[in-house]
């Protein structure tokens, strides 16, 4: 894409707010399966980490999403920028339905209002990260220079 930013300056601390957000994500996962051993999969209880409300199926969910960010941070070479942008749209529609089934038998991860926030604020950073963390050729970063200057 001619719009995405092409070795940006501040790539790498990017790339280091990227491997924050999955870090927390495994943390907040784990916590939740410490938390939740011994329940179902979908229960819709009042199990709180952090102070979100989760289940075992939203905790192993949040440990596979942070794995996923932090293996593509350790790879780099614009996998981290795929797999960030995936899954940081990943993270807002999954907080949109949250919220959209908040208080009914569909909220299957037993979400609330502030598992809602904290997902829609993570999906978004990891959509950040994944636009400004891309790496390229000389041409490329030329290429995406000519095009931001045009109007």
């Amino acid at each position: 894409m001619a719009h995405t930013p092409v070795n940006h300056p501040a790539r790498p601390i990017y790339r280091a707010i990227g491997g924050l957000t999955g870090l927390y994500l495994v943390v907040f996962g784990v916590l939740g399966l410490i938390a939740t051993v011994g329940d179902e999969l979908w229960a819709q209880g009042d199990t709180t980490v952090l102070g979100q409300g989760t289940n075992l199926g939203f905790s192993l969910l949040s440990v596979l999403l942070g794995g996923a960010v932090l293996a593509g941070t350790a790879i780099g070479r614009n996998v981290d920028v795929l797999i960030n942008q995936g899954l940081g749209y990943v993270g807002i529609v999954l907080s949109l339905a949250g919220l959209a089934f908040l208080r009914t038998e569909a909220n299957i991860f037993n979400l609330s209002i502030a598992t809602v926030l904290v997902l829609m604020v993570t999906g978004l950073v990891l959509l950040m990260v994944g636009m400004y963390g891309k790496i390229g050729t000389d041409a490329e970063q030329e290429a995406w220079q000519k095009a931001r200057l045009v109007l």
